[in-house]
């Protein structure tokens, strides 16, 4: 939990990189002493965010979208699958308490990268997995992940992207925390997909 010292903190970080710059965005995502950010895509935004929001560590997650040229997209235009945004979750993290790289490394286990366009039952460039780096270091961490990942071979594949991070749009209010707002459905819907199941199938001997 933190203060509201803390939670106002949070707000006025959050608002101010909604629609930052890629260089705006590294030097926050840089600044000494203050939380920190990372962008990942894991299929359904509400899933990802849940999964987030639940380690140590992490302040908040907001959905969001991200890759695209359109500025301002909706959920409509991304669910089309033809806008070029892919649904995305910002992580603003406590680097004193958990690290990129350890941010990475929860993130495989969260996704099944072996598919390219879509995750669990949903299908479409919309719901492919990404990380997306805002810095240099980000980049180089993601890429050695990734590349660690393949080259222990216990996956027959990785198609998960590294791509830039130009501009993070959030969701729709009532996509944020999901999750928490309507948790029978959210459950009705992360059980139908199969997302936890195959999560265990691809990962548990792992």
């Amino acid at each position: 939990m933190i203060g509201f010292q803390g939670l106002v903190r949070v707000c006025v970080l959050a608002i101010a990189l909604f629609s930052a710059s890629p260089g705006a965005y590294a030097q926050e995502a840089d600044a000494e002493g203050a939380y920190k950010f990372a962008v990942f895509a894991g299929g359904c935004f509400w899933c990802t965010e849940s999964d987030f929001e639940a380690l140590p560590g992490v302040v908040e997650a907001i959905s969001g979208y991200a890759g695209g040229r359109k500025p301002k997209p909706t959920y409509e235009e991304v669910s089309r699958g033809d806008s070029g945004h892919i649904e995305v979750v910002k992580v603003i993290y406590d680097p004193a308490k958990v690290t990129y790289a350890d941010l990475v490394k929860f993130y495989w286990k969260t996704v099944d990268p072996t598919v390219t366009n879509r995750q669990f039952c949903d299908a479409g460039p919309q719901y492919r997995t990404a990380i997306f780096f805002a810095t240099a270091a980000q980049r180089q961490e993601a890429e050695r992940s990734k590349n660690e990942l393949i080259a222990s071979k216990v996956l027959p594949r990785v198609t998960t992207e590294i791509l830039m991070l130009n501009t993070f749009w959030p969701a729709e209010e009532y996509h944020q925390d999901y999750y928490k707002k309507n948790p029978i459905r959210y459950k009705y819907y992360r059980n139908g997909c199969g997302r936890d199941a195959r999560l265990k199938e691809i990962w548990q001997t792992r």
